[in-house]
């Protein structure tokens, strides 16, 4: 339904257009006049008072439209001036008493104040909004940049997060439309002079030609006219001009802008002063004389006592308020709900460790953290917590410390302005080096310092900064610890995300089959040995067309596991002829006839002596596979997969587990071991 307001205003665009093409009657035209006066001076005045830019966000098109107004304004006054000779009132108001009876001082005035519109206000203020803008769209990346770091840190949560990109977006779009608008204001005054010029021409060719007048009658007549018209236009022009420089030169104010610009043009008393001594002493020193000068020397003294008493009095109230703050802090009791949360994912590290997260000195670590949360994403099809990163003065310089839901899973120490270089197998020379564990995946390596590190680089070590030491261990805990950081309400969030597209799918499955909790469960599972839950619309089918027969998610995740054989199977087989190891069908019996089925679930309840020889038999065969540097993969039936995997986690946790239904058709595979009792 169109609002009265909308309607309102597309009659009142409507018109603006008409007023090109319509004649107008000189009362009409005048009380339109009047109108166009006061609405830019509200505009002026709403742009002096406004606190930030983004106060006034629709000024772009605001200028536009008065613009229009004022120029089919223009064009009405010409048109009654040449035809009648006569345009109204207002006009001629405007060109007698600024006249003053005298055309050659009209004249002048009317073209100094053309000249500072144009010259000065208008050309300044378009400059302005071209360097605003550009500096606006070049300063977007690294404003948000800073937003996703202070987001990562925990100083701002997501909405206020929310907020701040908005703003960003709000700022460039006014900045470049008020670039574009601002070509209007100085185009607008460009076109009242070039009209004033062709009202005073062409009115005496008109007048005497067609009125019969005398050349100095005609003169006199037309040029007043002229005048009174062209002041009509240049006052709201040069308001538009000040409002449009006055926008783009604002910054943000906490206070009015009244009390900003006093605080700021007169910062402390001494100003007041050394300008009251300088004004009375050009007086008494020169011939000015002391008449003007002593008098406004001792007003800017006065007005200098005046600032002195506030300043004290705002430093009293200052220490009053914060002593009040410090009493009630100390009277009220303390709020420990702060204390309980728990953030999935920390990074502290000690102060030695600042410098690589300060991006003020060139740490990056921030940005690396940013980058793990995508990597993570694209890799595994789920969304990483956000990851709290903080100094901690306990934590010795160069240490730092990974926690999982409060609790400490992982820590290690670099040297700071040093590299770290690792062998990946084929150095033949090696250099000399602090000898260290890389901390991800526990290799040997050295650390070496600046100067050795294109000497390790063409020796053909590996050859990596503190930052990504640290970004890369965080990588690998989180991978290892993506099960159980997912929570029911991710779980909802990434069932959210694709609703919308599959919106039948996800009513046939839940709740109606499984809970969100048992879809947790499941995904948790498949998250746990690194499979992508990316395609959740194919998970989902797979789940809905079992669920209804079946409520144990192990058993429903090894259903999973077939349907995503193609995208499994890519991502452990990697060559042309892959090589594994299986086991003997006497232990999956074996493991079949120990599983025990509960209502929490199933397990295994295997004699321990017996698990023991297997695990035995299984190392021995998964350093067949190791020592030619191939990954440990062992082939299993699918309904062995899912136990074997929990019994052998514990003491072989990188061990792949697949099974046979896993395998997509074009995988070549070949076994070198079979694992026995």
């Amino acid at each position: 339904m169109i609002r009265s307001g909308d309607a309102i205003l597309g009659i009142f665009v409507l018109l603006i257009l008409a007023l090109i093409l319509i004649p107008l009657p000189e009362q009409l035209l005048s009380v339109l006049l009047i109108i166009n006066i006061s609405l830019t001076a509200m505009i002026l005045l709403s742009a002096l008072f406004s606190k930030e830019s983004l106060d006034l966000s629709l000024f772009p098109t605001m200028l536009l439209v008065t613009t229009i107004f004022r120029l089919g304004l223009n064009i009405a006054s010409t048109r009654l001036i040449l035809v009648e000779a006569y345009a109204g009132p207002v006009i001629e108001a405007f060109g007698v008493y600024v006249s003053d009876g005298n055309i050659v001082i009209g004249v002048i005035i009317f073209i100094i104040i053309s000249i500072v519109n144009f010259m000065v206000i208008t050309k300044g203020s378009g400059r302005v909004a071209e360097v605003a803008a550009r500096f606006t769209l070049d300063a977007m990346p690294g404003k948000q940049m800073a937003i996703d770091a202070d987001l990562n840190s925990g100083y701002i949560d997501e909405d206020m997060a929310k907020l701040r990109r908005k703003k960003i977006q709000d700022e460039a779009s006014f900045f470049g439309a008020m670039d574009g608008a601002s070509k209007f204001v100085q185009n607008d005054a460009l076109a009242g002079i070039l009209i004033s010029f062709i009202n005073i021409i062409a009115g005496l060719i008109i007048g005497i030609v067609n009125l019969d007048m005398e050349v100095a009658e005609a003169l006199n007549t037309y040029t007043i006219l002229t005048i009174g018209d062209g002041l009509v236009s240049a006052i709201p022009s040069l308001f538009i001009s000040t409002a449009t420089g006055l926008l783009v030169t604002k910054t943000d104010q906490d206070s009015n802008i009244s009390h900003a610009l006093f605080g700021q043009f007169a910062y402390s008393p001494l100003v007041l002063y050394l300008a009251a001594f300088a004004i009375i002493a050009l007086g008494l020193g020169t011939p000015i004389g002391p008449v003007f000068t002593v008098p406004i020397g001792i007003l800017w003294i006065v007005l200098g006592r005046r600032l002195s008493t506030l300043q004290q009095v705002k430093e009293v109230e200052k220490e009053i308020e914060q002593e009040d703050i410090e009493a009630s802090e100390i009277r009220k009791p303390e709020n420990v709900l702060g204390l309980l949360q728990v953030d999935p994912i920390e990074l502290e590290f000690g102060y030695g460790i600042i410098p690589l997260a300060d991006s003020a000195q060139g740490g990056d670590l921030f940005d690396r953290v940013i980058m793990i949360r995508r990597q993570i994403a694209l890799e595994l099809g789920t969304v990483v917590p956000i990851i709290r990163i903080r100094d901690n003065i306990q934590l010795p310089p160069n240490v730092y410390s990974i926690k999982i839901k409060g609790i400490e899973v992982a820590r290690s120490e670099i040297m700071f302005d040093h590299y770290m270089a690792m062998d990946p197998g084929y150095v033949e020379e090696e250099i000399e080096g602090i000898k260290t564990i890389e901390p991800a995946f526990g290799l040997p390596a050295l650390w070496i310092n600046e100067s050795q590190r294109e000497k390790a680089e063409i020796r053909g070590y590996t050859v990596v900064d503190g930052p990504s030491i640290i970004a890369t261990h965080l990588t690998e805990v989180i991978r290892d610890n993506i099960a159980e950081l997912l929570s029911r309400q991710d779980t909802k969030a990434l069932l959210d995300n694709i609703k919308e597209q599959h919106e039948a799918l996800l009513s046939d499955l839940t709740p109606k089959l499984l809970t969100l909790g048992d879809i947790q469960k499941v995904l948790a599972n498949l998250l746990s040995e690194s499979v992508s839950i990316r395609d959740l619309p194919t998970i989902c089918e797979i789940l809905a067309d079992y669920a209804g027969s079946i409520r144990d998610t192990d058993v429903l995740t090894e259903y999973v596991r077939q349907g995503l054989a193609r995208a499994i199977s890519k991502k452990v087989f990697v060559g042309s002829t892959n090589q594994v190891i299986t086991l003997d069908p006497a232990i999956e019996q074996m493991i079949m006839g120990a599983v025990q089925h509960t209502e929490q679930g199933s397990y295994v309840a295997l004699d321990p002596a017996v698990l023991q020889k297997i695990i035995n038999n299984l190392k021995k065969e998964v350093g067949k596979l190791t020592s030619i540097g191939l990954s440990p993969i062992i082939l299993t039936s699918p309904i062995v997969r899912i136990y074997f995997k929990q019994l052998t986690n514990q003491y072989i946790s990188d061990l792949i587990v697949i099974s046979y239904n896993e395998i997509a058709p074009n995988v070549e595979i070949q076994s070198i071991g079979m694992v026995s009792a």
